[in-house]
């Protein structure tokens, strides 16, 4: 059963996630100003978010043992100070090393933050309400964008660059003294899942958690159709809608706004749809990167810039991969046992991680390959956006095979165990006949 405190304690720690959230992004608003700063390349520039998403990547599956020993608590406020201390460092750098030791110390704290929230949500909800909660936790933590691109991005361009980083570590700081003081690991009189202990143990408990194919579907998911809208939010976003289409600033910050808004707005019907047809997980992922490849086709595609509604569009559609890459963590929780979901959850939110930091890589490296081969004479033109956001279909198109890989030996999995999940279309054949069936009950019948 949900715990009386359960949305308390969940408030906390969405306000932790909403903070991590709020610093991963804000690089993504000082793209042309952290060019100037550092005097650095597009490919420069790129690789400050990658080394983050690297660190951020690379230590999910450590976190993930980590939050399954110390629990919550302790995960949360340790990332809330590394964060605070990388834009500390960021705040005063002035060279492109000293500005890249912060993001570091950024995708440090931010890595150790997400996962610790999820584990939360089975122990302390009850398990009907776990779908829905965890949407809603992506959902709420996505609010953290809207920070960076409204009054960051306000105090960025009105106070200058240090007192902007210094707003985003007193955030930090916030977050630890709320983590700290009110923040539990688990309802009062039930004993925390414990991890087994030692490192034979710990690689074990490792080696499992892979060897569930519900688990590799889970980061091929989220591998498939989150990394789109990282790219967008956390580097290439800003500069391609600012310098690539020709939009002021004020535009750009509503069409962030409407990142925002979209992705809160479709989770809670992401989270009732898992909820109630949780054998058709991996068909909402699919449907959702078939969704994200047409509206990216759309835009590039599209001879000139593209209409503002069209950009509308590209929006929300990368909007609902946030939310929809969540079903990962469905398949995380419902294939492993409640002692090794961090350890699960960690190797889902490698996914995403991996290919965001990839894209964003190969992105930045074609737009300077482009300029310095004189095909285009400027380094942020719309032509050589074109082409460098194209990499993304590559990706997309390798999720989408791996995920359909890995949803067969899932299935597999469950024939073996009784569980036959029919063919989507005889699937939707036997629900027609069923809602018929009731309106045929429902109505009224004529009497003398």
């Amino acid at each position: 059963m949900t715990a009386p405190r359960a949305w308390l304690i969940w408030t906390v720690g969405i306000f932790g996630y909403l903070v991590a959230v709020s610093q991963r992004t804000s690089f993504g608003v000082v793209g042309l100003e952290a060019t100037e700063r550092f005097h650095a390349t597009a490919s420069a520039i790129s690789f400050f978010t990658v080394l983050q998403l690297l660190v951020y990547a690379g230590l999910q599956i450590p976190v993930g043992l980590l939050v399954d020993r110390f629990g919550s608590r302790a995960m949360i406020a340790g990332g809330a100070v590394l964060m605070g201390l990388g834009q500390l460092q960021l705040a005063f750098a002035e060279t492109v090393p000293g500005g890249i030791l912060g993001r570091v110390l950024v995708g440090a704290g931010d890595a150790m933050t997400f996962i610790s929230v999820i584990r939360l949500i089975p122990l302390w909800f009850a398990p009907a309400r776990v779908p829905l909660v965890t949407q809603l936790t992506g959902m709420t933590g996505q609010l953290g964008q809207l920070v960076s691109v409204i009054p960051f991005a306000f105090v960025l361009h009105s106070a200058g660059w240090t007192p902007a980083f210094l707003m985003l570590a007193g955030m930090s700081a916030v977050a630890v003294v709320l983590v700290v003081l009110l923040l539990k690991d688990v309802p009062p009189g039930t004993d925390r899942p414990q991890a087994q202990q030692g490192l034979k143990a710990t690689g074990v408990s490792l080696a499992r958690a892979w060897r569930q194919p519900g688990t590799r579907l889970g980061m091929w998911s989220h591998f498939t159709i989150q990394f789109s809208g990282t790219v967008f939010a956390m580097t290439w976003g800003y500069p391609f809608l600012i310098s690539g289409q020709g939009l002021d600033g004020g535009t750009v910050a509503a069409l962030m706004g409407l990142y925002v808004a979209a992705g809160m707005a479709v989770g809670p019907f992401i989270g009732r749809f898992v909820s109630r047809h949780p054998l058709r997980r991996s068909t909402m992922v699919l449907l959702i990167a078939a969704m994200t490849a047409g509206a990216w086709a759309a835009v590039l595609l599209m001879p000139g810039r593209a209409p503002l509604w069209l950009l509308a569009g590209l929006v929300v559609a990368l909007a609902i991969g946030g939310p929809g890459s969540m079903i990962g963590f469905d398949f995380a929780r419902t294939f492993n046992p409640a002692h090794r979901i961090g350890t699960a959850t960690g190797i889902v939110n490698v996914g995403g991680f991996i290919a965001a930091l990839i894209a964003i890589f190969l992105i930045g490296l074609v737009l300077d390959i482009l300029y310095a081969s004189g095909f285009s004479n400027t380094l942020y033109g719309l032509d050589p956006f074109r082409i460098a956001l194209s990499v993304q279909f590559l990706l997309l198109g390798a999720g989408a095979a791996a995920v359909f890989a890995a949803r067969r030996k899932v299935r597999r999995q469950m024939a073996a165990q009784g569980v036959v999940v029919p063919p989507l279309r005889a699937a939707l054949a036997r629900q027609r006949r069923e809602n018929l069936a009731r309106r045929r009950q429902a109505a009224p019948v004529d009497s003398d």
